[in-house]
């Protein structure tokens, strides 16, 4: 160290004798001044100071080596204010020669720091919080290297486990909870269908580590080989569990998960960590908590994914170095436990008994992520993105997880719960109504048939097709396979993939959607900007006429897998027929390159598009021309034509789906594909909402694609309709000034017994 002169030898004995100090007499206090003092002393620094968070997001200065002691406990920074509360924000450390220079720099008269040129300051962590900030200074315009920085970070590592929040800011400032708390509900995202009421059970991965720091650096490398091996056979383990079957992209995930154990990077920097003088339990915190740093300041979803998965591998190397047990392994898991977690990884799931977990809620999460995945693999009813919920219920707290709806209760009331009690039970007759149902055709009581298929986009989603009844895919999502890879599936792989789904679907067709990769859904081999608007951006076939090798591929195990079965294929994002011309090109060389191969071209090969954006509309009679079918997506068409994110709360009932304007355009597409015969789908939201479906089947859909789970009251709404009726009554509304016609359409149900 260019200044310091610690040393890896030297940072060993300071975190001995700070481990030392910590241990020893005096109040909270009075241990923090010594730390500070012998901080500042062997990293030869003028100043060392400590800042803990306070309630309401206040740094506070709790102790100081150098700066005036009479700015101790007065001098306050909000988060994001000044250097300090930079470090604070944005969980990361600065080292700056010339600290009053940067834009930052918040000047705190009191502190007598004006002196004080070159600053060091690195947030204190624990459990993927900050804390407080330890910062040092120098009158200097010193320059802090590499090592010095991470020095500081496991210096200010082991003050945060040595000595929790509570015990330097005082019992005075710890909040009690109410024990009479209130109900709650809680808005989040749907990651799997469900309905459940539990208990709440903590996922508490956090292991309690007993020693900081190495007396035997080399003994606890060998710890660490040791407790990964034991890793290794346990992951091994999980891979081979029957429950799991065989294929899947549950078991590419777990078979990537395994791959992320063995990253030489990731090991690589816990043996770096070993090193300064932690031990290998220590060690692996420390890499821990530079993840969960990362993470926060991470937007990307699928990098948060990965580094989700990194911490689930450090949360089982922990428990493996330390032997300690998971809420999963210690036997005490309740019946109807509801799990609470920030975020989790796929094997982490794997660990609990399915027979007593009812759902999973977590703070962070998406339906790609490799824990959604697992969790509809398994049937586990999964909630995600609802904030706070971890600060705000209790261990065994009753709980209720709407994952039809994205919804949490929370201690819910007692007539909440006999209401939650009652939808379960009517749930489950009108399920057994659907099951009852669910051989018989959709057909009108005037004899109209109307097609319903299921949208699907992981193998186990066709399980449901046998189970619903439904007539065959209308929309088969060919992305997620690509989103959990770590590199670009080649062709061999995605021949596999598509015959396992033609396996699958047996006699069923089956819709494929080429590539709807961008905007919230990136590709980790992939390079792309941030675009201002995703939903707007560098997306779909978009990327695939920029990239036509991408599409080549895909389009070219999609022909090979057809085995000489028949091939429905679609293109999404179009918007205009140029888009469609070229990508059906492609399509047309990779037939050509087939036959000259002497493959076995599709029995029939069926070319069709997504209407998704408006602007195709006014191009339908050269678009007619060319399809042999159109799948209209209602959810990113009624965004693009309200100019309304759909992912918007502020927005989200501004707009109706059931408007005049929205049915005017929706059946001005029905009567241009009808006077042409081409086969028309509608495979959005609207589809699986029997008042939305209904007035879809009044302006002359007759083909359906929907969640499998709505596939049972939407048939039963279709048996109990006139279709003629309904048709004149539907094309009547059209022309409305109204905001909304969905209350009308209501009515129109209700008063001919129409189940909706």
């Amino acid at each position: 160290m260019s200044q310091a002169g610690l040393g890896p030898g030297g940072a060993r004995r300071l975190l001995k004798r700070l481990r030392d100090l910590m241990a020893g007499a005096g109040t909270a206090q009075e241990r923090l001044n010594q730390i500070v003092r012998l901080i500042a002393a062997d990293m030869v620094a003028e100043v060392c100071s400590v800042y803990m968070v306070r309630p309401g997001d206040v740094l506070e200065l709790f102790a100081t080596e150098g700066l005036k002691q009479e700015a101790v406990h007065k001098t306050r920074l909000a988060i994001g204010e000044g250097l300090v509360g930079d470090i604070a924000a944005h969980s990361r450390p600065l080292a700056l020669a010339d600290a009053q220079s940067h834009p930052n720099f918040a000047y705190k008269p009191e502190t007598g720091e004006e002196i004080f040129h070159s600053l060091m300051g690195v947030p204190i962590l624990r459990g993927g919080r900050v804390l407080g900030v330890l910062a040092v200074q120098n009158r200097s315009f010193r320059e802090y290297d590499e090592e010095e920085v991470e020095t500081l970070q496991t210096i200010a590592m082991v003050v945060a486990e040595l000595a929790s929040v509570d015990s330097f800011v005082g019992p005075e400032d710890v909040q009690l909870e109410n024990a009479a708390l209130l109900p709650e509900r809680f808005e989040g995202l749907r990651l799997n269908e469900g309905l459940a009421m539990g208990r709440v059970v903590f996922h508490q991965p956090r292991v309690s580590i007993r020693q900081m720091v190495a007396e035997d650096p080399a003994r606890e490398r060998s710890r660490l080989d040791e407790a990964v091996e034991r890793m290794h056979r346990a992951i091994d383990d999980l891979l081979n569990r029957a429950d799991l079957g065989h294929a899947g992209e549950h078991r590419e995930i777990l078979e990537t998960y395994r791959m992320f154990a063995e990253d030489r990077g990731w090991l690589g920097r816990i043996v770096e960590a070993i090193n300064t003088g932690l031990t290998a339990e220590a060690a692996v915190q420390r890499v821990q908590d530079d993840t969960r740093a990362r993470m926060s300041q991470v937007t990307d979803p699928y990098l948060r994914e990965r580094l989700s998965d990194l911490e689930d591998l450090g949360n089982r190397l922990l428990r493996h170095l330390t032997g300690d047990r998971t809420a999963a392994q210690s036997g005490g898991l309740p019946d109807e436990a509801v799990l609470i977690a920030r975020n989790m990884g796929p094997a982490e799931l794997l660990d609990y008994d399915r027979t007593k977990l009812r759902a999973v809620v977590m703070e962070e999460g998406s339906p790609t992520a490799h824990v959604a995945i697992v969790a509809r693999a398994l049937g586990i009813p999964m909630v995600g993105r609802v904030k706070d919920v971890l600060s705000r219920t209790g261990a065994g707290e009753p709980i209720i997880v709407d994952g039809e709806q994205g919804a949490v209760v929370v201690r819910p009331s007692e007539d909440v719960r006999e209401a939650f009690v009652a939808a379960l039970n009517d749930r489950a007759a009108r399920q057994a109504q659907f099951a009852q149902i669910r051989d018989l055709p959709a057909v009108s009581r005037d004899g109209v048939a109307v097609e319903l298929l299921i949208n699907a986009g992981l193998l186990i989603d066709l399980g449901h097709l046998e189970s619903t009844g439904a007539k065959g895919v209308g929309l088969y999502r060919t992305e997620i396979p690509f989103m959990i890879r770590s590199a670009f599936p080649d062709v061999p792989a995605q021949i596999e993939f598509y015959r396992d789904v033609y396996g699958r679907a047996g006699e069923r067709p089956v819709v494929f959607r080429t590539l709807d990769v961008g905007g919230d859904k990136r590709l980790p081999y992939l390079e792309m900007a941030d675009d201002e608007n995703p939903a707007m951006g560098w997306r779909a076939i978009r990327i695939a006429l920029d990239r036509p090798m991408m599409l080549r591929y895909q389009l070219r195990a999609l022909l090979v897998a057809s085995g000489g079965r028949p091939l429905d294929v679609m293109f999404p994002m179009v918007a205009d027929v140029s888009e469609f011309d070229a990508a059906r090109d492609l399509l047309d060389r990779e037939i050509a390159r087939l036959r000259e191969q002497g493959g076995v071209p599709p029995s029939v090969i069926r070319v069709g598009t997504m209407l998704e954006v408006p602007a195709l509309y006014w191009q339908l009679p050269a678009l007619l021309s060319r399809v042999d079918f159109i799948s209209v997506g209602s959810n990113d068409l009624m965004q693009f034509l309200f100019a309304c994110d759909r992912g918007s709360t502020r927005l989200s009932g501004r707009y109706d789906t059931l408007s005049p304007i929205a049915l005017r355009f929706l059946g001005d597409i029905v009567d241009a594909c009808t006077a042409r015969g081409v086969t028309l789908t509608l495979c959005g939201e609207m589809a699986g909402r029997p008042l939305e479906a209904m007035a879809l089947i009044g302006l002359g859909f007759r083909r359906l694609s929907m969640s499998p789970g709505a596939i049972g009251p939407v048939k039963a709404m279709i048996r109990s309709a006139d279709v003629a009726a309904l048709a004149g009554f539907t094309r009547g509304l059209t022309t409305l000034p109204d905001h909304a016609v969905r209350g009308r359409l209501a009515a129109f149900a209700r008063d001919r017994g129409i189940a909706v």
